[in-house]
């Protein structure tokens, strides 16, 4: 098989990331989860108290933030490993935000795109198909309702004993949905040449198998 990138995009909490990462080891590729890497900004931002309406703020953080990801996708923030900690609720928000301002957007899309060049990669985000990746040879749009997505994220916080509330979730979800629509830089779209799975109602191998499909 010659080396393709594969990009996917869909909403929060949809799976993307996972499915992924079982999609990269089955075909030996490489996955480059965007999302982790606008968690990161969200993280420190939060974590540092910086004001992300303060240009020169901002600024200074992107030219100084180090992201990287080891062989295993744990995700690693100025050396530290931050997997668990920018999955939180309150990061998932912050990203949001922080993923619409132009200096964010500009250094990351640039810095995927570089990674991507040679080919190989699995890329999941909000605006892979469309922007960072928009001559990917495969393109996917993953979807599910917010209440099925709401679910899933309940129920992998309490797997991982952390102390979540359904109702707070969904209306989380809710609102990122209208950020990350309605943005002025990059919303998510559904480009006309991806290929839309509802995951609402499939199990993780299911989708898996879907997207297998797809590829070819």
């Amino acid at each position: 098989m010659k080396k393709i990138n594969i990009a996917i995009d869909g909403p929060s909490g949809v799976g993307k990331s996972t499915i992924a990462d079982i999609v990269a080891e089955k075909l030996n590729m490489r996955h480059l989860d965007t999302g982790a890497m606008y968690r990161c900004v969200a993280y420190k931002t939060l974590k540092d108290g910086v004001n992300i309406q303060d240009e020169k703020a901002m600024s200074d953080l992107m030219d100084s933030i180090d992201i990287h990801f080891d062989e295993d996708n744990h995700v690693y923030l100025d050396g530290e490993d931050v997997s668990k900690e920018i999955r939180m609720n309150n990061v998932s928000m912050q990203a949001s935000k922080t993923s619409q301002l132009g200096i964010v957007r500009k250094k990351l899309v640039n810095l995927q795109q570089k990674v991507c060049a040679n080919k190989g990669f699995i890329v999941d985000g909000r605006d892979i198909c469309s922007v960072v990746l928009p001559d990917a040879e495969v393109k996917i749009f993953m979807s599910a309702s917010s209440k099925a997505r709401a679910q899933r994220r309940y129920d992998e916080y309490i797997s991982k004993g952390i102390e979540a509330d359904y109702e707070t979730i969904y209306q989380d979800i809710v609102a990122r949905d209208y950020q990350d629509t309605h943005r002025e830089i990059s919303p998510l779209v559904k480009t006309e040449d991806a290929i839309e799975i509802d995951t609402s109602d499939l199990t993780i191998d299911e989708v898996v198998s879907r997207v297998l499909d797809i590829v070819g």
